[in-house]
C-alpha cells in the first residue's frame, strides 16, 4: 500500500446520529498505529450528532453554528487538515474503511482517486433521474465518460485542491463540481470500483427541494467551465431560425423585413457575443487558479 506522509479523513456530518458512532468506531480501529487524523465537521446538526461525537477523544470535531451545507463542511475540514492527502468519507456508514488503501495506491499517479460504485452498491433510486441529467452534462463539458460523477468517497492531494475550494459550492453538489473542475483544469483523475453498503439513517437530500437545485447546478456548471458550448449552439439555432423565417416570408410575400426574423437574428448574434465574453472569463479564472500552483 502507498503510505503517504499523513492522511486526513474528512467527514461532513449533518443529523447523522443513527450512523455516526459506528462509522467513527470503524475508522478509529482501521487507522490504529497510523499517523492519520479524523476530522468530523458537525454541520449544525439539530439531533444528537454533536453529543455522540463527544465520546470520541481520538478525533477532531469542528462545529458549524448552523447548517452551512455539505460542500461548506468539506471546505472547513480541508482547511483544517494537517495531512498531505485528504480522504473524503461519508458519515452514514455506506463506505468501508478497508477500501481506503485501494484509493491511496493510485494516488502517486493521480491527483484525485474516486470510488466508482458497482452494480451491487446500495443507492437511492429516487436520485437517479437527477444523476442521469448531471452525468450527461458532465460528459458534455469534459468530453469524457465519467463512470461515477458524485461519489462522496475519494482521496485527493491537498496541495491540488486547497486553492480550488473557492470554485466549489457550499451545497450538496460539491462532489459533482470538483470532479468536473479536476478534468477541466487538466488534473489526473482515477476511479476505483467499490461497493457501498446500506446507509444508516435518512438522507438529508430531498428530491422536491433539491430537484430544482440540480437544474440550477447544470446551468452553473456550464457557465463556470464551458459556457461557449451552450451559448454557441443557442446562438446558431436562433440565427438559423431567423434566417429561414425571413427567407420563407420573402418567397411567399416578396422582399420585406420581418420583425420576428430580425429579432431572432439579432438575438442570436448577441447570445454568441455574450458566450464569447463568458468563455473568456471562464478561461481567465482557470488560468489564475493554475498559476497559484
Amino acid at each position: 500500500m502507498f503510505d503517504p506522509p499523513k492522511v486526513s479523513i474528512v467527514i461532513p456530518a449533518y443529523n447523522e446520529k443513527a450512523g455516526i458512532e459506528s462509522t467513527i468506531t470503524e475508522l478509529i480501529k482501521f487507522i490504529e498505529n497510523k499517523d492519520w487524523e479524523i476530522i468530523v465537521v458537525n454541520d449544525g446538526s439539530t439531533d444528537d450528532t454533536k453529543l455522540r461525537l463527544k465520546s470520541f477523544s481520538q478525533i477532531t470535531v469542528i462545529d458549524h453554528p448552523y447548517n452551512k451545507g455539505y460542500g461548506a463542511s468539506i471546505k472547513t475540514g480541508i482547511n483544517n487538515a494537517s495531512g498531505d492527502v485528504i480522504v473524503l468519507f461519508d458519515a452514514d456508514g455506506q463506505h468501508d474503511p478497508e477500501d481506503i488503501p485501494r484509493l491511496l495506491d493510485e494516488l502517486p499517479y493521480y491527483d484525485m482517486v474516486t470510488g466508482k460504485r458497482t452494480k451491487g452498491s446500495k443507492q437511492d433510486w429516487l436520485r437517479k433521474p437527477g444523476k442521469f441529467l448531471l452525468g450527461l452534462t458532465a460528459n458534455l463539458l469534459t468530453e469524457k465518460k465519467i463512470p461515477d460523477l458524485n461519489c462522496g468517497f475519494r482521496a485527493i492531494k491537498k496541495d491540488v485542491i486547497i486553492d480550488m475550494l473557492e470554485l466549489f459550492p457550499d451545497g450538496f453538489s460539491f462532489s459533482t463540481t470538483s470532479t468536473i473542475a479536476f478534468y477541466k483544469m487538466g488534473y489526473n483523475v482515477c476511479y476505483v470500483p467499490i461497493t457501498t453498503r446500506e446507509r444508516i439513517g435518512k438522507s438529508s437530500v430531498r428530491q422536491v427541494k433539491h430537484g430544482p437545485e440540480v437544474l440550477l447546478l447544470i446551468v452553473r456548471l456550464i457557465t463556470l467551465f464551458s459556457p461557449l458550448k451552450i451559448f454557441i449552439n443557442t446562438a446558431v439555432a436562433m440565427f438559423a431560425i431567423g434566417v429561414i423565417y425571413q427567407i420563407e416570408e420573402i418567397i411567399r410575400r416578396g422582399f420585406h423585413i420581418v420583425n420576428g426574423a430580425l429579432l431572432l437574428i439579432i438575438s442570436g448574434i448577441l447570445v454568441f457575443l455574450f458566450g464569447l465574453i463568458a468563455d473568456q472569463i471562464s478561461s481567465l479564472r482557470m488560468t489564475i487558479l493554475k498559476k497559484r500552483k
